[in-house]
Parts: structure tokens; C-alpha cells; sequence
């Protein structure tokens, strides 16, 4: 396992990291689903990051396909949840 730098890659992972970090701290806040749900997200965005960091994609090319497409989902759930999720107010 070589550790190759990439200024892109390491600047990805580490605004993952922020955003994870954020999303739980205004989870714990708010209790939203949808913020939790980008949050995990991210963190499997940051851990594709972490493994072309690593150099371990080339091994791990079919999980990481699977942890991307994951996160994607989770994504797009947050994304119907927060239009969808919350039923409207007749006024």
C-alpha cells in the first residue's frame, strides 16, 4: 500500500471530512433525516477519497463502485425526502 499524493484528492477528502463533521453536529440540532442522510453521503464520498489516496483502487475497483453509487443513493433520497417527504400544509 503506497500512500500517493494528489493536492485534488487530499482537498475532496478533506471537505468530506468537513461536511460529515458539520452534518452531524446540525443532525444532532436538528434531527433531520435528510441532513443525516447527505452526511453518510459524504463520508462514503471520503472514503473513495481515502483509497485513491492509498492507491488501493485499482484492488478495490467493484467495492468502491458499490460504496459510490451508495452514496449517490443517499444522495438522491435526501433529495426526494426533503421534496417529497414532508406533506403540505393547506392554508
Amino acid at each position: 500500500m503506497n500512500f500517493n499524493w494528489d493536492t485534488q484528492t487530499a482537498f475532496n477528502l478533506a471537505l468530506c471530512i468537513a461536511i460529515v463533521v458539520i452534518g452531524f453536529m446540525a443532525w444532532q440540532r436538528t434531527r433531520s433525516g435528510v441532513i443525516l442522510l447527505v452526511a453518510c453521503a459524504f463520508g462514503l464520498f471520503g472514503i473513495s477519497h481515502l483509497t485513491s489516496l492509498f492507491s488501493l483502487t485499482d484492488e478495490l475497483n467493484t467495492p468502491l463502485i458499490i460504496i459510490r453509487g451508495a452514496a449517490y443513493l443517499l444522495v438522491t433520497c435526501a433529495v426526494l425526502l426533503e421534496a417529497y417527504g414532508k406533506k403540505a400544509v393547506k392554508s
